[in-house]
């Protein structure tokens, strides 16, 4: 039996300041200080760029998804998961729900492993973020976070207001400090890779094979913005929400296209792609010494707590929602007298925990957990703009204010960037999503014979979703194992 207490509304409402508080932290995490490493990896300044339009183009499109449901679905509280289960049935509803939790589980982790890596600049025994010393404190973090979020929504998102600022700092003083020695001659050098022998001509095919391996890497950066949605129910108004994303959208932008590019004009690539994680860290090292390097470490620091902060409350929201309209069991929906939901943010600790402690089997334990974030959360994003598109379509459509035309479009061409990436990302990782989501089938089962015992588990449509995702899965695990 549920022993859920509902927190009056004044302590649990969110601002518009809240709001954009809370997707620029979700976002500006720990992955915009490895962006040097990450991007220079895979792609030369041109490609870079190019992935930046890419993933510009269609994330606006996603958020523009987000602003225009968030006007003409205003009951839908509870963003993704809802629009899911509204627009493809309750076990879609149910794969987004939990394809997004353990998304954010696996964002967690990855910020552990990037503080802990970080911390390793202090104290020489956190190497890779994933040693027994590294492990063992940020297990400790892990429960200390998990019980600063039980004070509730409102409270977690003043903290989160104040690392906010703290964490913008150290990004702006790097982008200043980076503009005071870039060098054109050397960002223009090499500027489409390997198009040719010299690197000056343009060649689409290689481009586009440099471009490709980053959108795990883009796509991970802006695992967030959805934030202000997940949160909506909490929001004084859904115009706010609206207003929050767009605004979080164009400054993470932003900053995400300097932090990235800039340092190609103070390093060759190749030179970038061996740094150490955090790479923010190692360029000012390595270019203006130690004083640089520490005031960004610190900044690691702050803004990866910050954003761990901000997923607990994030991961605590939507398995509640879900349990509330049956789709997750019952037992998620309970909350302390604060009206958070303690049992949600619980089982996501535990899991957090697992994994991390799993991470010491793992040679790069931050580029594991950021590809496995990124790849759960596309078909997230994919069923949201499919969701749109479907809208957009019927009949009764009462765009208020958004003509019909312009939600189609948006929708269409949200989808299409949500079905390149999964092409982008490659099979394997479709597959071990799958794999992931198969595991969880036992979960709503449950859901559903507590909710709705007199109906069949499955609809006709659903059974063939489920044997797809099945099949999917078990071919994802074979490839692991024999791969």
């Amino acid at each position: 039996m549920s022993t859920k207490t509902t927190a009056p509304a004044a302590a649990t409402s969110l601002g518009l300041i809240g709001l954009i508080g809370i997707i620029i932290s979700a976002m500006v995490g720990g992955g915009i200080f490895s962006l040097p490493h990450d991007m220079a990896a895979s792609a030369s300044p041109g490609a870079i760029l190019v992935a930046w339009v890419v993933t510009g183009v269609g994330m606006w499109f996603v958020v523009n998804t987000f602003r225009i449901l968030a006007d003409i679905k205003p009951n839908l509280t509870s963003g993704l998961y809802t629009y899911a289960e509204s627009g493809f049935g309750r076990f879609m509803g149910y794969l987004v729900a939990w394809g997004y939790w353990i998304c954010n589980c696996f964002a967690i982790v990855a910020y552990a492993v990037l503080a802990m890596s970080t911390l390793n600049s202090f104290f020489p025994v956190f190497e890779g973020g994933n040693t027994v010393a590294a492990i063992l404190v940020g297990s400790i973090i892990i429960w200390v976070i998990f019980a600063i979020t039980l004070v509730g929504p409102r409270g977690t998102s003043i903290i989160n207001l104040v690392a906010t600022v703290g964490k913008l700092i150290p990004i702006i003083m790097f982008i200043i400090l980076a503009v005071t020695v870039f060098k054109a001659s050397l960002f223009v050098r090499d500027f489409w890779g390997r198009s040719d022998a010299g690197g000056s001509g343009f060649d689409f095919g290689a481009v586009l094979s440099q471009v490709k391996p980053t959108m795990l890497v883009t796509l991970w950066v802006f695992i967030g913005i959805e934030g202000a949605v997940v949160v909506s129910r909490r929001a004084l108004s859904q115009s706010m929400v609206r207003q929050a994303t767009l605004i979080g959208f164009l400054v993470t932008l932003a900053l995400y296209i300097l932090v990235s590019a800039l340092p190609m004009g103070m390093f060759p690539g190749e030179h970038l792609a061996q740094m150490d994680n955090p790479s923010m860290a190692t360029v000012l090292l390595e270019q203006f010494g130690t004083w640089g390097s520490t005031i960004v470490s610190v900044g690691v620091l702050v803004s990866v707590l910050a954003s761990w902060l901000v997923w607990m409350m994030l991961l605590g929201e939507m398995p509640a929602a879900a349990a509330r309209n049956g789709t997750f069991p019952t037992i998620f929906a309970r909350e302390n007298r604060r009206g958070t939901p303690w049992v949600s943010l619980l089982a996501a600790a535990i899991v957090i925990q697992v994994v991390f402690i799993l991470t010491y089997f793992s040679q790069d334990a931050w580029s594991l957990m950021y590809s496995i974030c990124s790849v759960m959360a596309m078909p997230c994003y994919l069923l949201t703009t499919l969701y749109l598109f479907k809208v957009s379509r019927s009949r009764t459509y009462d765009g208020q204010g958004h003509s019909r035309r312009s939600a189609l479009i948006v929708g269409l061409l949200g989808s299409i960037y949500g079905v390149w990436l999964i092409y982008a990302a490659g099979l394997w990782l479709a597959m071990a999503a799958c794999l992931v989501y198969a595991v969880s089938v036992p979960l709503y089962i449950v859901a559903r014979r507590q909710n709705d015992p007199k109906n069949p588990v499955f609809a006709a449509y659903e059974w063939i979703v489920l044997i797809i995702v099945i099949a999917l899965g078990l071919a994802g695990l074979s490839y692991l194992i024999w791969a």
